[in-house]
């Protein structure tokens, strides 16, 4: 697996806009109807990716507190599924049942809103105020697959705290690592 880093994204940015078919239900879901009162948390990732898995248990421990405290939260997959089949609309629609996803799961088949956001890897983790600003752009925490580090997804806890609380943003924001997302 070829590890990817996540590409800057300045805070203060404008979250793109986008209407995505939401594998769970059925229907197309955008943007101003998933975000938060307080804040919106974006999470590129897919069915496959190991680094993803790793962490899946954390996004939806995060997702089941954090939104009872005004965070909107979302999952977009923009793999190529010609290459990557198992990231399919199909089959993210069971995978976000059995991960017992408590989010939307969007499926970007043309690549445009990853491209937007400028996203490069899964998972890829954005997190924007309640005006759709970027507060924050960067890992969960510091654990690989692999490493040894609990997951504890502090970092992004960190982000979203510090959003709740009204402070300023998180200037010291690391990367987030994992597979690249795979472009058509």
């Amino acid at each position: 697996m070829a590890l990817t880093e996540s590409n800057p994204f300045p805070i203060g940015t404008l979250a793109p806009d986008f209407n995505l078919l939401d594998t769970k239900s059925g229907r197309k879901l955008g943007l101003a109807e998933l975000k938060g009162e307080k804040g919106t948390a974006i999470f590129f990732i897919c069915n496959h990716c190991p680094f993803v898995i790793h962490v899946n248990d954390e996004l939806v421990r995060m997702a089941n507190e954090y939104t009872k405290k005004g965070i909107g939260f979302v999952a977009i997959s923009s793999n190529n599924v010609e290459s990557h089949p198992q990231d399919g609309p199909d089959f993210m629609k069971s995978h976000a049942e059995n991960q017992g996803y408590p989010f939307p799961y969007l499926f970007d088949a043309s690549q445009e809103v990853a491209k937007a956001y400028d996203a490069t890897c899964t998972p890829d983790l954005y997190l924007f105020d309640a005006d759709l600003k970027s507060v924050y752009h960067g890992q969960l925490d510091d654990s690989r697959p692999g490493n040894d580090i609990p997951v504890s997804g502090n970092d992004f806890r960190n982000a979203m705290d510090n959003l709740l609380a009204g402070n300023s943003a998180i200037t010291d924001q690391k990367p987030s690592i994992g597979c690249g997302i795979k472009w058509k």
